[in-house]
């Protein structure tokens, strides 16, 4: 299968984002809009790839499966700073996550030299202007939790959101696509949260990104499966949220 047989996203310019997720809750970027909004050089957001080599497995899957490996940080952005909390756990209750809510998920941290990455420090500031903007421009600090994905093929078949549609129980979500090798699947499907109406697509650009007011959108990705040996899809999930982490 070749990407032209994909159905390709409905692409908004970086000026337009706010204005795109409101009129329908979400807003899908090329990887030069992602790079202008949150000011990154060309290259920048590359230096942060070798680490999908080296993420751990995910010792949580419910379903049994081996196909997903991961890493997580906890953060805060405000006032044009961000600032690395302590490690912690990982938590959703389960009217979010039906399959791995209401468990503590201690996932390995996101190593120190890609949290210190000039390019990661604007990404995510970046991103924290763009959900100040949806909110008015109210300057409270937003608590982000990133995680690392590598789904891969191991076993034949691999499934990106395990839990199906689902909702993150925060403000906003960020996925953005690092990678895909030697696979088929991973279609993004949107969906409102309280009515009939829905997008599905393919990100394929490396750097591109769908962006999500998770009040009012559901999203999944479907499961991948193996073009060649080796096959897997890469992504970075980046939540925001106005009043606090999640916690127990």
């Amino acid at each position: 299968m070749t990407t032209t047989s994909l159905l390709a996203p409905p692409l908004t310019p970086p000026d337009q984002l706010a204005a795109t997720v409101r009129r329908q809750g979400f807003a899908v970027l090329d990887a030069a809009a992602v790079r202008s909004l949150c000011a990154c050089a060309p290259g920048g957001l590359q230096a942060l790839e070798p680490s999908w080599a080296d993420l751990p497995p995910d010792e949580y899957l419910k379903d049994g499966g081996r196909y997903r490996r991961r890493r997580h940080a906890s953060l805060v952005a405000e006032g044009g700073v961000l600032r690395v909390v302590p490690h912690r756990a990982h938590w959703q209750p389960v009217a979010y996550n039906a399959l791995h809510g209401g468990m503590e998920r201690w996932f390995a941290p996101m190593l120190p030299a890609d949290l210190a990455q000039p390019a990661w420090q604007r990404l995510l500031l970046g991103l924290a202007n763009a959900c100040s903007e949806l909110r008015g421009g109210a300057p409270a600090p937003w608590y982000v939790e990133a995680h690392q994905f590598r789904i891969d093929t191991t076993d034949g078949i691999g499934r990106p959101t395990p839990e199906g549609a689902h909702r993150d129980g925060v403000d906003f979500v960020a996925v953005l696509l690092v990678a895909r090798h030697g696979i088929k699947g991973g279609e993004t499907r949107v969906f409102e949260a309280d009515g009939p109406h829905g997008q599905r697509f393919t990100l394929t650009e490396p750097w591109s990104m769908l962006f999500l007011d998770d009040a009012r959108v559901i999203h999944e990705s479907t499961p991948i499966q193996p073009l060649r040996t080796g096959g897997h899809r890469d992504t970075l999930v980046l939540t925001f949220r106005a009043n606090g982490f999640q916690d127990a």
